[in-house]
C-alpha cells in the first residue's frame, strides 16, 4: 500500500467511524466542503440506507451541496432548519488545544455558519494536518474573507495589529483576486507565525 492510499484509506475510516459514533435518526446535518467530507458523505449515505434514518443535510458550499444530492440525501438549508444536530468538515490545520486554521479552499463564510449552528462540530482531518502551533503544517497563510470594499481597511489593521503583509489572493482562473463562495474576497496574512 502506498503512503497516498495508506491516507486515503485512514481518512475513509475516520469518516466511517465518526458517522456511526454521531449520526442518529432525526438529525439535520451540518455537510463541509473538501476530499475528507467526501468520505463523510459516502458513510452518511451508507448509514441511512442501512438503518433507514431520516435525515436533512445542510452544505457549506456548491461541492458539498452537490455531494449530497449525488448521494440521494435529503437537502435543506439554514432558512428552514437554523439549528443543526451536528456537522461534519474538514480543516487545513488542526492544533493540539483544537484550535483550526479552516477556509483555505474559498468556503469561509459558509463553513463558519453552518458549524456555529451546530450542537456538535466534529472536523475530520488526517494526521498531515495536525501540529502543536497553527502555522506549521498550513503554510499558505491565515484566510480571512472580507468584503472587497472592506479590503484596504482590513489589510492595514491586520497589519497594525499582527505585523507582516496581509495581501490579497490572487484568482487562479481569472483576473483580479479570489472570489469566495460569499462573494468576498480572501486576505492572507503572509507572516502568519507572528499572529500567534
Amino acid at each position: 500500500m502506498t503512503m497516498a492510499s495508506s491516507i486515503e484509506a485512514a481518512k475513509r475510516k475516520a469518516c466511517e467511524l465518526a458517522v456511526n459514533e454521531w449520526l442518529k435518526d432525526g438529525q439535520v446535518v451540518g455537510v463541509g466542503s473538501g476530499t475528507t467530507v467526501e468520505y463523510a458523505v459516502k458513510a452518511i449515505a451508507r448509514k441511512v440506507a442501512q438503518e433507514k434514518l431520516n435525515i436533512k443535510c445542510v452544505p457549506t458550499s456548491f461541492q458539498a451541496r452537490e455531494m449530497i444530492l449525488q448521494n440521494k440525501l435529503n437537502l435543506t438549508s439554514l432558512d428552514i432548519d437554523e439549528v443543526l444536530d451536528v456537522a461534519f468538515d474538514g480543516a487545513d490545520e488542526v492544533c493540539e488545544d483544537f484550535t483550526l486554521i479552516k477556509g483555505g479552499g474559498g468556503c469561509l463564510l459558509q463553513e463558519k455558519i453552518v458549524a456555529s449552528c451546530a450542537s456538535n462540530f466534529i472536523v475530520l482531518a488526517d494526521e498531515r494536518k495536525c501540529s502543536k502551533r497553527l502555522g506549521t503544517q498550513w503554510s499558505k497563510g491565515l484566510p480571512i474573507e472580507v468584503i472587497p470594499m472592506a479590503f484596504r481597511p482590513v489589510q492595514s489593521r491586520i497589519e497594525k495589529l499582527f505585523g507582516g503583509k496581509a495581501i490579497l489572493r490572487p484568482a487562479v482562473t481569472k483576473m483580479g483576486a479570489f472570489s469566495t463562495l460569499g462573494s468576498g474576497s480572501v486576505s492572507k496574512e503572509t507572516n502568519n507565525h507572528e499572529i500567534w
